[in-house]
């Protein structure tokens, strides 16, 4: 090769991909219906899917919303995906579901009919029930055909989560995802038996979870920190072309989590919030009887910063009401830490991102 000539590699042409017996070629996008059950009226019940077919070849990315039908913010987190991406720019396969659990959408609810939870119900039976049987569909028409994974979630109905990513960091797939989504948290989680994760993981997909706040809302901040971090996720797959924007922070990763819970009835009033730092021994709230004659302090058992809480404002002893992360780093760089993820927040709220659906810059 002549001195000073660079060898160019040029990236393949993509291939074409089928779906729930429908085909996408490169540089197509199709809309289509998989069928996953039916209702007692014998009338079918579909899961919507957009698959957006780059026109280079490169990874096969799943992002899915809503596999418990109460959490929200996924599935707009999705269309503004959907809306920016460019598939004749585009390196690789996006498969969007932005409700998996259709069954529990519809009825603002967690669980299927059968108070089954679907993420517990993978990879699912042909001839189970209808967790079994839906988790079956999915997972062999759409997971399996997939490279990687990022499933979106949110807190549990009456709690919310501060953006975090929940990983199995001893995956390095897994955790390179984690980090590149620049979440403020990242929880070195273990797998659940039956969870996509895990069932994924099993097949050798990696797959992370983002958590960010409450059941049955749409949050801007969840929201926005959500598509950031996808679109930062394609960027380290090499499905979009990278950015000379450095990460806004490096994520902190937490040696472990411990859910704090109420030592008393009544009525409970948190003095600290989402993402705040806590000192061990600190008061992070009370809980009094309505007439507040009696109140009961609660302590945190250590220091860290807090991932999740308790909106309800009444709670049972035993109720689970803070949810801390601790971490080996010191306690003036997790602040530093926590200082940058406030600013991002903060310019958020007159950036284009937080509702508009421009082009996504590939």
């Amino acid at each position: 090769m002549p001195r000073g000539r660079e060898l160019v590699v040029r990236a393949k042409r993509n291939n074409a991909i089928d779906i729930g017996g429908e085909t996408v070629n490169p540089g197509d996008r199709l809309s289509l219906e998989l069928e996953i059950a039916k209702l007692y009226t014998h009338a079918p019940l579909n899961v919507s899917i957009e698959v957006l077919n780059g026109k280079l070849s490169g990874p096969t990315l799943l992002i899915c919303a809503a596999i418990h039908g109460d959490e929200l913010n996924g599935i707009e987190i999705v269309r503004q995906i959907m809306a920016r991406t460019d598939t004749q720019k585009l390196r690789g396969t996006i498969v969007a579901i932005p409700v998996v659990n259709v069954f529990g959408f519809i009825h603002k609810s967690r669980y299927l009919p059968d108070r089954r939870d679907l993420n517990r119900s993978f990879p699912g039976s042909e001839r189970g029930s209808i967790a079994g049987r839906m988790a079956y569909q999915l997972f062999n028409e759409v997971i399996s055909q997939c490279t990687h994974v990022i499933d979106l979630h949110t807190a549990a109905i009456h709690r919310t989560n501060l953006p975090q990513i929940r990983a199995n960091l001893d995956n390095p797939e897994a955790g390179a995802m984690a980090t590149a989504f620049s979440a403020p948290v990242v929880v070195d989680a273990a797998l659940r038996g039956g969870s996509l994760r895990a069932e994924a993981e099993a097949i050798g997909i990696p797959v992370i979870t983002y958590e960010a706040g409450e059941a049955l809302r749409f949050e801007p901040y969840a929201i926005n920190a959500g598509v950031r971090g996808v679109i930062r996720v394609m960027r380290h797959l090499g499905m979009l072309r990278q950015s000379r924007r450095k990460l806004p922070y490096k994520p902190v990763t937490a040696r472990a989590t411990r859910w704090v819970r109420a030592d008393a009835d009544g009525i409970f009033r948190s003095h600290i919030a989402l993402g705040e730092m806590v000192s061990k021994q600190q008061v992070i709230g009370i809980i009094s009887d309505p007439a507040g004659s009696q109140e009961v302090e609660v302590i945190a058992p250590q220091s860290g910063i807090l991932i999740g809480q308790q909106t309800l404002p009444v709670v049972n002893e035993g109720d689970a009401i803070f949810h801390i992360a601790f971490f080996s780093q010191s306690d003036d760089l997790i602040e530093q830490h926590l200082e940058g993820y406030r600013d991002q927040v903060k310019d958020d709220q007159d950036d284009e991102l937080k509702w508009g659906i421009g082009t996504l810059s590939t």
